[in-house]
């Protein structure tokens, strides 16, 4: 492994593994997570235990992905992007004693290799993102998304297929 350099205000917990020549920038909380060579991570991101970031992956500003998230080789992730693990999400136990960890259970999610996904996207839990797919900016994800597929709105419709070859115009959302 390479060496970081630790960017002020960040913390990088002693049992998350770093691939080679991966950029860090001020701000970001990684804790018992797995970051694959050549990443690039924003400014105020999260990155918490059991989340698994691929090769050549860039996750942007302000960005949260939470336990239970595997994001593979070659996906950007945009500025403000924020993963849902629970799909029951409560404070408090039917008997109101606050929720530890054994209350509930992390629902899994996965973005293929090479998806993008835009800038204020919410990916809610249990869905799979497919290889080469395009979440448009602002969207809710709530369920798959098929490879080389573009998607957008709330909650996310395809919009058409999209190609590894040619991606989309700049008039395209």
């Amino acid at each position: 492994m390479s060496t970081v350099t630790l960017p002020p205000f960040s913390r990088i917990a002693d049992d998350v593994k770093l691939g080679r020549d991966v950029t860090i920038h001020g701000f970001v909380n990684l804790y018992g997570c797995v970051i694959g060579d050549g990443v690039k991570i924003g400014a105020f991101v999260e990155i918490q235990k059991n989340v698994k970031v691929g090769a050549r992956c860039k996750v942007s500003s302000h960005s949260f992905i939470c336990e239970g998230v595997t994001i593979e080789d070659e996906c950007f992730i945009g500025h403000h992007v924020v993963f849902i693990n629970d799909r029951f999400p409560a404070a408090v136990t039917e008997s109101g004693a606050l929720k530890s960890e054994s209350d509930w259970q992390v629902v899994e999610t996965r973005v293929c290799r090479g998806a993008s996904i835009g800038s204020g996207a919410v990916i809610l839990c249990g869905v799979t993102i497919g290889e080469g797919a395009l979440v448009g900016a602002g969207s809710v994800v709530t369920k798959d998304v098929a490879p080389n597929t573009m998607v957008a709105g709330n909650p996310a419709a395809v919009l058409r297929q999209v190609s590894a070859t040619t991606p989309p115009t700049s008039r395209e959302p």
